[in-house]
């Protein structure tokens, strides 16, 4: 079995990632694994753009404000400061990048900056209507020329390498599948930033790529890391409802420049749910708001109509949306788009503090996978991107300022390393696929955008059945992606589910029929951590 040896080892080649890898450079050599290919990211599938405060009519208070509003009570006010303080610089960093975001056309010494939902003023900037492609192509541009920097692809973690004797943690490195030369290999380093994104693929229907089956979450709650507010799932209200067409998101900023949303009957609704933001309401009421409407007329999709706007202006704002939608034949300069919510971002997720440390202080989680204090309950649109950049700097910081120590103890002893028991499935698949379906099917129907306590407990037995069923049959190592990765859903869903069965009330993107109100006995974090 191969060994490898690096001073820094990532997960994961979306922003958190790559941008970590470009800052620790400076400081040694970096390994950065992906599950498939570098541009299998949710970053590149990003359309919004990011959250930084610029215009002279916009102060910090405001962003701060809205992202309080947004998270509704559960936000980490220290983190939020932290966050929204620290956009300009972070932005520079993607400029000198080669991130070039849009100019405002009458001036084009400012940013051209758009509005999205949540937001009380226009501080989104963005690349067209493809920002996160923009910005993973100078990542990836700046990682594949730097010479500190070797990117792996087609390799799965499936196990950290965890030191248990001393009073804390120690992890050492992970284990790793490359799944193409069906080779088992060990990764060893003395930090170790897990950057795997989030867990969309747990559900039926989704905005993520297929690679967001939060494997990250999964190896950290196996490592006995403390797993935050998984209950937290927001759906995005506007993915484009096309029989051919997989998770293509329909991008907020349809709304923010005037898009409206009509019932399956061809009505404005929004005024009824949230009679001043309307269309501009966070998305876990217009996720709700849509629900709402498609149960009440019985319909498959809604529809966001943005014919009103002159068509040149539209197709040169949102060329990706225009081109795409066009591909399927809807014209959305003449024609409103079919819309409907899909589980889009998890606001929970590997607690982590201010400098993205996760329990294991060796070990840290940025992006998507980590649960920062930021987003609280529901996050507020465009703050992601920013979320990422500036945990993956604040990482930056702290290893730089601890690397002698984390070297000091990463190499002090090295845990027996066995090498694994490869399994191979046969004739099985059928199941493997089955309980794929199963899992998603489950999490779809009964822990969506509203939910009940029999909803959840009915999810409960049935993964726990699942659960047991993996355990039986396909434990252990196998070089097939599909058997590793059914077993991070069934563990990821399950965290989701305990979680909100946990949460008795509705707060943010919970939605809990029985508790339809929020409650100060809940105004805290939901924690989960596995016992060893």
């Amino acid at each position: 079995m191969e060994v490898l040896k690096t001073d820094f080892l990532i997960v994961g080649t979306g922003i958190a990632g790559l941008s970590l890898a470009l800052k620790l450079q400076e400081l040694g050599e970096v390994i950065v694994l992906t599950k498939k290919r570098i541009f299998d990211t949710a970053t590149a599938y990003a359309q919004g753009g990011i959250a930084c405060v610029l215009s002279e009519d916009n102060h910090v208070e405001l962003h701060k404000r809205d992202t309080e509003i947004a998270g509704d009570g559960l936000c980490d006010p220290e983190i939020v400061d932290l966050v929204v303080r620290s956009a300009q610089e972070r932005i520079k960093d993607l400029i000198r990048w080669g991130v070039a975001f849009d100019r405002d056309p009458e001036d084009p010494r400012k940013f051209h900056l758009t509005l999205e939902g949540g937001h009380s003023k226009k501080r989104v900037l963005h690349v067209g209507d493809y920002t996160g492609r923009a910005i993973e192509t100078a990542l990836v541009k700046q990682a594949l020329n730097s010479s500190k920097i070797t990117i792996l692809e087609n390799h799965f973690a499936f196990e950290l390498i965890v030191e248990r004797e001393s009073n804390r943690p120690i992890v050492k490195g992970l284990y790793a599948v490359d799944h193409t030369k069906s080779e088992v290999k060990i990764f060893l380093a003395p930090v170790v930033a897990l950057c795997t994104g989030g867990a969309g693929k747990v559900y039926l229907y989704t905005s993520n790529p297929d690679t967001a089956t939060g494997d990250g979450i999964a190896l950290a709650y196996s490592a006995g890391c403390t797993i935050a507010n998984m209950e937290f799932f927001q759906f995005h209200p506007t993915c484009l409802y096309h029989p051919k067409a997989k998770n293509f998101l329909i991008s907020e900023a349809l709304r923010g420049e005037g898009g409206i949303l009509l019932n399956p009957e061809g009505k404005p609704f929004m005024h009824k749910y949230d009679p001043v933001r309307r269309e501009l309401a966070p998305r876990d009421i217009v996720a709700r708001a849509i629900d709402m409407e498609l149960k009440k007329t019985g319909g498959e999709c809604v529809y966001l109509d943005i014919t009103h706007l002159p068509s040149d202006y539209v197709k040169k704002r949102f060329p990706y949306i225009y081109e795409t939608c066009l591909k399927y034949g809807i014209d959305i300069t003449s024609q409103p788009i079919p819309v409907v919510p899909a589980a889009h971002y998890l606001c929970g997720g590997i607690l982590t503090n201010k400098w993205g440390q996760t329990d294991i202080p060796n070990l840290f989680a940025i992006g998507e996978c980590a649960c920062t204090g930021l987003h609280g309950a529901n996050r507020l649109a465009s703050n992601s991107l920013l979320e990422a950049i500036v945990f993956a700097h604040q990482a930056y910081l702290k290893i730089s300022e601890d690397l002698a120590l984390y070297k000091e103890v990463a190499t002090k002893k090295i845990p027996p390393i066995t090498e694994p028991e490869i399994k191979h499935i046969g004739e099985e698949m059928i199941y493997i696929a089955h309980n794929w379906d199963l899992i998603r099917k489950i999490m779809w129907d009964f822990v969506g955008i509203v939910r009940s306590l029999k909803m959840l407990q009915f999810a409960k037995k049935r993964l726990d059945l699942i659960l047991s069923e993996i355990e039986e049959n396909w434990n252990g190592l196998y070089l097939d992606l599909d058997v590793m990765e059914l077993k991070t859903l069934g563990t990821v869903a399950t965290l989701i589910v305990d979680s909100a069965l946990q949460r008795r009330e509705s707060r943010g993107t919970h939605f809990l029929v029985d508790y339809p109100h929020k409650s100060q006995d809940f105004a805290r974090y939901t924690l989960v951590k596995k016992n060893f």
